[in-house]
């Protein structure tokens, strides 16, 4: 099969051939459609998360089911699927509450194993993980769910539940930010989108925000939230940080109105892990603070009803779709940022 490969930290990403990857027993072999170009996956490349070497990244995907392992029941060759990128063992105490976004025995298409940037990819515990596509929906825009959109649409549904006419701040528009923008409009609330390009924040608005806010401009965390509690008349209900940094981080708690929910999706690494938060604030006002990693099979239902009634439209966010030879050009380049959409694969 072909599939893109780096052997080494930022080392080339080249275009080769493989062998097509064994069938888990419990899993299937998906040939990939489509899969989308995410900063996780540049993550991966850079070194800044573990990953096996040689290896293959990619995880957000979809396509048809090409081989099914022996002990599957649920699925067929043939089927239309796409799939979370954080896969559960579908046994332990998490999964079978529901959680297997936490599963400690999880598995991750393009960290834990070979992902889909590929031909062909391997997915663990299938009945539990694979999710049936409608038919109405193309691969193109399911590949967007798997990371960016699913993500968003937990960290909202689940975590910040916001009510119709709600305030929801947006902190960074990047993929997951401008799909958390698309989300809280699907779901009836008032979004204010914050960043520091001119860029991302017009994208904002195109795809619905209510208010923009160029955090540029502001003096940091503190004027950036006073700034929402006056356009907002007291604060936010729900505040993401989507881009994951401290000042984002602390913005989005400052900005929320009392007993509001703040939701962490963006990662923060290395030396900004850890970060000093107002605490102060938590505790006065009352304050909710969520973490929200991906979305697990069982919540993909909701979801892909927005999609189907026409409220939401995953195709709207996609920037470019490119060719598998482009792939790792496209990768590389978030050296540089990355931009305002998604960049799908198409296979």
């Amino acid at each position: 099969m072909r599939a893109i490969e780096f052997s080494k930290p930022t080392g080339p990403l080249t275009l080769t051939q493989l062998p097509s990857p064994p069938c888990p027993d419990d899993g299937v072999l998906i040939q990939v459609r489509a899969t989308g170009v995410c900063r996780s996956d540049w993550h991966a490349w850079r070194g800044h998360e573990p990953v096996p070497l040689p290896h293959v990244p990619g995880h957000e995907l979809a396509g048809t089911v090409a081989v099914v392992g022996r002990s599957v029941r649920r699925f067929a060759p043939g089927d239309r699927v796409t799939v979370p990128f954080v896969c559960g063992c579908g046994r332990c105490e998490f999964c079978i509450a529901g959680d297997a976004q936490v599963c400690p025995q999880q598995t991750q298409p393009g960290f834990t194993h070979d992902g889909s940037f590929a031909d062909l990819v391997a997915i663990h515990a299938a009945d539990f993980n694979l999710v049936a596509l409608p038919d109405s929906i193309d691969f193109i825009s399911a590949a967007g769910l798997g990371c960016r959109f699913a993500t968003a649409y937990r960290a909202l549904a689940t975590h910040g539940r916001p009510g119709a006419g709600d305030w929801v701040t947006v902190h960074g528009c990047g993929g997951v930010g401008l799909s958390a923008v698309m989300i809280a409009k699907a779901l009836g609330a008032k979004v204010i989108a914050v960043d520091i390009s001119v860029v991302a924040l017009a994208r904002a608005s195109e795809l619905g925000a209510d208010v923009t806010l160029d955090a540029g401009g502001l003096a940091g965390p503190d004027a950036v939230a006073d700034e929402i509690h006056r356009i907002t008349d007291g604060g936010a209900q729900v505040s993401v940080d989507a881009l994951g940094s401290v000042p984002t981080a602390t913005a989005s708690v400052l900005c929320l109105r009392r007993r509001g929910r703040h939701v962490q999706v963006g990662l923060l690494l290395g030396e900004h892990a850890r970060p000093a938060l107002p605490m102060d604030r938590v505790i006065g006002w009352e304050l909710s603070i969520h973490g929200s990693h991906g979305m697990p099979a069982r919540d993909y239902p909701g979801l892909l009803e927005l999609i189907t009634t026409g409220r939401l439209d995953p195709r709207r966010l996609v920037g470019r779709v490119i060719g598998l030879d482009e792939a790792g050009e496209a990768l590389a380049g978030m050296d540089s940022g990355t931009g305002a959409g998604m960049t799908i694969v198409e296979l």
